[in-house]
C-alpha cells in the first residue's frame, strides 16, 4: 500500500520497534510485525497486532516499572 504519511513510498512487511508511554512509564516493544514505509519509515500494525501490543503494555504497566523492554511473542 502506499504511505498516508508522506505519499511516496510503498510499506513492505517487516519488524519494528514500538514505543508507547503512559504517566511515568515507558513500554518499549521490539520485533513487532508491521507493514513498514520504504521512505519515510512510517509502520502500520494489523488490528490484531495492535489490540496484542495493548494488552502487552497493560501487564507491563501493571508491574509498576518506570521502564520495560517486552519482545513481540505472537
Amino acid at each position: 500500500m502506499k504511505c498516508v504519511i508522506c505519499k511516496q513510498g510503498q510499506t513492505h512487511t517487516g519488524v519494528t520497534t514500538v514505543m508507547l508511554a503512559r504517566g511515568e512509564a515507558t513500554i518499549v516493544i521490539k520485533k513487532v510485525p508491521a507493514d513498514i514505509c520504504e521512505n519515510c519509515g512510517e509502520y502500520y500494525l494489523s488490528d490484531k497486532i495492535s489490540g496484542k501490543i495493548l494488552t502487552m503494555a497493560e501487564e507491563a504497566i501493571k508491574l509498576n516499572n518506570e521502564v520495560e523492554v517486552i519482545q513481540f511473542a505472537a
